[in-house]
């Protein structure tokens, strides 16, 4: 599946030039609807990354951060959750946030009849105790995590891209 959107990808890139509006976007819309379904299997099997390149803060403010250190990793029963922002001091994972590792329980992946993704599943660990909710609409490997933790109402979202966790590029910092 990988090779295909990658084989998809450079052809849109290369023939981009020559095509027509409506077939760059046809072309896109072949690509984006790959990774749509290499995301779902990814979902499926448990073993995906949320790389998350822009934050929501409770009250709506947002932040633009890197997408290698601002994500929401699931593989198998073992979750992390981490946010780094671009900012001087170093936090509690080195990176300027917040990095907690947990055990994934209630994972109840559900499909509507117009093929967007909702994922719930709860993350339970020394640093974390939340209920974390993701919503991929069909077509695109694009989607919004919202993470509600347990014990306040310090809730934050993160939206981003849904990878396969074998090609996601992120960084882990150190886990509280």
């Amino acid at each position: 599946m990988f090779a295909l959107s990658v084989m998809a990808g450079n052809i849109l890139a290369q023939e981009a030039k020559e095509l027509s509006k409506e077939e760059r976007k046809a072309l896109q819309e072949q690509l984006d609807s790959l990774l749509h379904v290499e995301a779902m299997k990814a979902v499926e099997a448990k073993a995906f990354t949320l790389e998350a390149d822009q934050v929501v803060f409770k009250y709506g403010q947002t932040a633009y951060v890197n997408s290698n250190t601002n994500f929401v990793s699931v593989t198998g029963e073992d979750a992390v959750v981490q946010v780094a922002f671009n900012i001087p001091a170093a936090g509690p994972n080195g990176l300027g946030g917040v990095t907690v590792d947990g055990t994934v329980s209630s994972y109840e992946p559900k499909v509507d009849k117009k093929g967007n993704l909702s994922l719930t599943l709860n993350v339970m660990g020394a640093g974390i105790s939340a209920r974390i909710d993701i919503f991929m609409p069909k077509g695109t490997n694009r989607a919004s995590v919202t993470i509600s933790p347990n014990f306040n109402s310090n809730r934050l979202t993160l939206n981003g891209v849904i990878v396969p966790a074998e090609r996601s590029s992120v960084f882990k910092g150190r886990s509280i």
